[in-house]
C-alpha cells in the first residue's frame, strides 16, 4: 500500500508546476489626479502598459477611508485613467493587481502627479 501512495504523490506533485510571480506595481510609474475642493478631492489613478498585468483585475483602494474602486486592466497591461476614489493628499492608497492565482499590491502616500517610490504606507 505504501508504494502506491508513494507513487500516487509524485505522480501529483509533477502535475503542480509553480507559477512565476508578478512584481509589485511600481510607484514611480503610478500617476494619482485629484479633482474636486479641498477635503473633497478624488482621485483617480493610472499605470502604463505592463505585460505582467495584462489580464488583471485592478483595486485602488484607500486605506484611511475605507473605499476604492475594482477595474478589469487594459488589454495592455494599462490602467486608468479610473474613475475618482475619495481620497487626500498623505492618505494611504493600496494598489493590487490581480491576477489568476497571484495578487501583488504596493500601498503609497498619496501625491498629485507621479508617485513616490519611497513614501510608502506607515503600520
Amino acid at each position: 500500500m505504501r508504494p502506491l501512495l508513494l507513487i500516487s504523490a509524485i505522480v501529483f506533485a509533477g502535475c503542480v508546476t509553480p507559477s512565476i510571480p508578478i512584481p509589485p506595481p511600481d510607484p514611480a510609474r503610478m500617476e494619482f489626479h485629484l479633482t474636486g475642493d479641498v477635503n473633497n478631492h478624488a482621485a483617480s489613478f493610472a499605470y502604463p502598459p505592463d505585460v505582467n498585468y495584462v489580464a488583471a483585475v485592478v483595486f485602488v483602494y484607500n486605506r484611511d477611508l475605507g473605499l476604492g474602486i475594482i477595474q478589469d486592466a487594459n488589454p495592455d497591461g494599462s490602467v486608468g485613467p479610473t474613475p475618482g476614489v475619495k481620497a487626500e493628499l498623505g492618505h494611504q492608497m493600496v494598489i493590487s493587481f490581480e491576477r489568476e492565482d497571484q495578487t501583488v499590491s504596493t500601498c503609497i502616500r498619496l501625491r498629485e502627479g507621479a508617485q513616490s517610490s519611497t513614501d510608502y504606507c506607515g503600520p
